[in-house]
């Protein structure tokens, strides 16, 4: 429910601004809320003297059955989707035929509209566009104002985010608007018997993996890091519904704005997430010079470097190239870790690998019960001979 404080209001216009819906307007100079109201809280926001506010009451459970469909936010930046949101639409496929409902696709921007097209070929039945020019960048403000109102007013039954810069800040406001909860950082979804999304994280460090659910609010939403899941196979002969949303955006509740983008160009800035080969390293190579021979054999395969988080922590590697938990999730081609024990909390990060292959010393390490292929044995004399064996065959090839 919505309410404005009369006597508070002072009919300054600046909430009919910012509504995006036009459903705010002044009426003997008080601000009057119409019947096209979300509940987005946008006015409430902007309002200098906090005569609006919002009381949202938990669903009623006999009520959840109004709520319908799986949604992923499919974010996009500079005219490309990222490559999260299709990961997020093979998956949200999968819970939508388990629940027997539509799988649709939230695209907010500027002229974003050429994007649906391969929305569609991934799955999505349907594509809710919200264009506008304050959408070109994105902005906190602009976006929750814009995804909350229009949440509120479909109600789907989940809401998906890639666990991106973007989406760990949009998903958590947008949850605390509506007054639901967010499962963060959600390694597996699946849906129970009571229809319920069942989203599956590590917890306590990594030491057990916790089942969430949302029982009494809606929509369920829940954030997945890059590389989780596998995207589905196109199919451009699949046509999604379309539905043009009208939105308006204030450009003077938007407190913040984008001076500019600056990119990392450095080799060693090249994120192991967008990498399709990948030699990764561990406690087992004992000392950071030796990290060398990782490096070569990289060099080799024209692979990417990660490492472990113990040597992260000692400061042999830096942070961004971290794989695991607490670092970045990646899904190669080839993921080959050297001297790597296998604690949970690394497997998090690399087990959806297309081939992982597992050199160590140790035959009990737990890296083996995962890998494709496992060699035990001396690491300074393993790495080296591999190296060698790769460019002899690779000689062979010219």
């Amino acid at each position: 429910m919505i309410k404005v404080d009369l006597e508070k209001c002072t009919g300054c216009g600046l909430c009919v601004k910012a509504c995006p819906f036009g459903a705010v307007t002044l009426r003997d100079k008080k601000a009057v809320i119409g019947d096209a109201c979300t509940l987005c809280g946008a006015c409430v926001n902007v309002c200098p003297v906090e005569a609006i506010s919002i009381e949202r009451k938990r669903v009623d459970i006999s009520k959840l059955a109004d709520y319908k469909g799986v949604w992923v936010y499919a974010e996009q930046a500079e005219g490309k989707l990222r490559s999260v949101a299709l990961e997020l639409l093979g998956k949200g496929r999968a819970l939508a035929d388990k629940l027997g409902e539509p799988l649709s696709a939230v695209l907010l921007g500027n002229d974003a509209a050429g994007l649906a097209d391969e929305l569609s070929a991934h799955g999505a039945d349907k594509v809710y566009l919200a264009e506008h020019p304050a959408l070109q960048r994105y902005t906190t403000d602009a976006y929750t104002d814009v995804l909350s109102g229009i949440i509120l007013q479909h109600k789907p039954n989940v809401v998906l985010f890639g666990a991106t810069t973007n989406g760990r800040d949009l998903a958590p406001t947008v949850a605390a608007r509506l007054q639901v909860g967010l499962t963060a950082d959600c390694t597996g979804l699946d849906i129970d018997d009571e229809r319920q999304l069942v989203q599956t994280r590590p917890a306590f460090g990594g030491n057990i993996m916790a089942s969430i659910l949302t029982p009494y609010t809606r929509p369920q939403m829940a954030t997945v890091r890059p590389n989780v899941f596998k995207p589905p196979k196109p199919d451009p002969s699949k046509k999604a519904v379309v539905e043009k949303l009208k939105i308006n955006v204030d450009p003077r509740a938007i407190r913040t704005k984008t001076v500019e983008n600056v990119k990392e160009v450095s080799a060693e800035a090249v994120s192991v997430e967008e990498a399709d080969l990948i030699v990764s390293c561990g406690r087992g190579l004992k000392s950071p010079e030796n990290l060398k021979l990782a490096h070569d054999l990289a060099e080799t395969l024209k692979a990417a470097v990660g490492g472990s988080r113990p040597i992260v922590d000692a400061g042999w590697m830096p942070h961004h190239q971290q794989v695991g938990q607490s670092g970045k999730t990646v899904s190669p081609k080839l993921y080959i870790a050297c001297g790597i024990s296998g604690a949970i909390q690394h497997l998090v990060g690399m087990r959806t690998s297309d081939i992982i292959v597992a050199l160590n010393s140790d035959p009990e390490a737990p890296i083996f019960n995962v890998a494709d292929f496992g060699i035990v044995g001396d690491l300074f004399k393993i790495i080296p001979a591999l190296t060698e064996e790769i460019k002899r065959v690779k000689m062979q090839r010219i």
